[in-house]
């Protein structure tokens, strides 16, 4: 029985090792072959890798005189813009058709009427006025002429009675004549001296009164002149070519002086407002002193239709706004009537010239790196050229730097470019 359950043991014993060793066995082997073979492998030399190319477009660069435009957005604005009120009180009689919210009226067409009867009135009472004041001047003039006409005689008067006396004294001397006689004449001097001095008085008196009917008459042609203004100013006439708005007027309305009518916008002087920022106004400003007198070209769009309209700088903001950061410009357009009436409101791009800039090169913006420099072909690769940007031309750049004229620029964007980086070009 011991020897059977050895026999067992060993059996068992067999069977685990068999398990285990035989397969590290079979691995023993299977690296020992490995390494055979990686040993016995023949040697195999390494081709170096194909240089990698990018094929780019590219363009010759040239230098020259360019003048940008500026794109900008503005609004339209009435340049003249006046507030029609009332100038006298009175019941509204007649009203334009065309006083309505966007009517169009003439220089000169009649716009409203107000009641004239009053002031038909008054014309005729200062007229009146006037008339009675011209006849009693015409009475003052005749009494000052019949007052010259007295002086004269009593000047002739006293003459005569001089002379009387004159020869009355030395006859009385030699006892020709009573010494009575002669002072009665000189008594007679005495009263035509008197005469003739009141008759002067009279005189300086219907001088005096003549000036002051003339200047009455004065004041009365200016109450006339005053009269007919006001019955003139019953009818409202448009003082230029104008579209109308906030119109307030109706028949049988009652007006009250300044009350207001309407307002009108000058048809043929339209303005553009729109803003240059700091850096636009400093460059033009830098190169020529002023905006002002530069021409400018509006563009609105209606759909799909553009209208341009030429015009010219007029005007700069008298204040710099800061919320807005620039400067508010104003450009009058030359005929705002062509191609089509263009309205106060409208939205519109304004094509501002920049400033001209000399000998420089215009260069995409695409081909600009770093806002500092651009890659030319040279003899097949790529060679960098470092530049300063001068100005902008829409999407272009102006530039000046290390770049020679007639050098091929490339215009590809390139992911990673770089010196000697070889290209083609397409």
């Amino acid at each position: 029985m011991s020897e059977l359950r050895e026999i067992r043991v060993l059996s068992s014993t067999l069977k685990f090792s068999a398990k285990v060793i035989l397969p590290i066995a079979v691995l023993l082997m299977a690296a020992a072959a490995y390494a055979a073979l990686k040993a016995s492998k023949p040697e195999l030399t390494k081709r170096p890798a194909p240089e990698q190319v990018s094929y780019v477009k590219a363009m010759p660069i040239s230098f020259g005189d360019h003048q940008p435009q500026l794109h900008l957005y503005g609004e339209a604005t009435s340049g003249r813009r006046v507030e029609l009120r009332a100038l006298v009180g009175g019941e509204v009689l007649s009203v334009s058709d065309n006083m309505r919210e966007g009517g169009v009226v003439r220089k000169g067409t009649e716009l409203l009427k107000i009641d004239p009867f009053n002031f038909d009135g008054a014309v005729d009472e200062a007229q009146a006025r006037l008339n009675e004041a011209k006849a009693r001047l015409e009475e003052f003039a005749a009494s000052l002429i019949l007052e010259e006409n007295g002086v004269k005689y009593d000047e002739t008067q006293l003459a005569i009675a001089v002379k009387d006396l004159n020869r009355a004294v030395p006859l009385a001397k030699r006892g020709a004549v009573s010494k009575k006689l002669v002072d009665e004449r000189r008594s007679l001097v005495t009263l035509r001296r008197q005469e003739l001095e009141r008759r002067k008085n009279n005189l300086n008196v219907w001088r005096a009164k003549n000036d002051q009917q003339r200047a009455v008459i004065k004041r009365l042609k200016w109450s006339v002149r005053l009269a007919n203004r006001r019955l003139k100013e019953t009818t409202l006439v448009a003082p230029f070519d104008a579209y109308v708005s906030e119109a307030n007027a109706e028949v049988g309305r009652l007006l009250n002086v300044n009350d207001r009518v309407a307002t009108l916008i000058d048809r043929d002087w339209i303005d553009v407002r729109f803003t240059l920022t700091d850096q636009q106004y400093g460059q033009i400003v830098s190169m020529e002193g002023t905006v002002v007198g530069r021409d400018v070209e509006v563009v609105w769009r209606l759909g799909a239709r553009n209208f341009s309209y030429p015009a010219q700088i007029d005007r700069v903001a008298a204040k710099i706004s800061s919320a807005s950061g620039g400067v508010d410009v104003y450009a009058r357009i030359k005929d705002p009537r062509q191609p089509v009436s263009i309205r106060v409101g409208a939205f519109v791009e304004v094509h501002v010239p920049d400033r001209k800039y000399t000998n420089v090169a215009r260069v995409p913006g695409s081909a600009l790196y770093n806002n500092s420099k651009i890659y030319v072909i040279d003899k097949g690769r790529l060679a960098e050229r470092k530049v300063e940007v001068i100005g902008r031309f829409g999407n272009d750049v102006l530039v000046r730097g290390e770049v020679k004229s007639g050098e091929r620029m490339v215009l590809t964007r390139l992911t990673r470019p770089g010196d000697g980086l070889r290209v083609k070009e397409l």
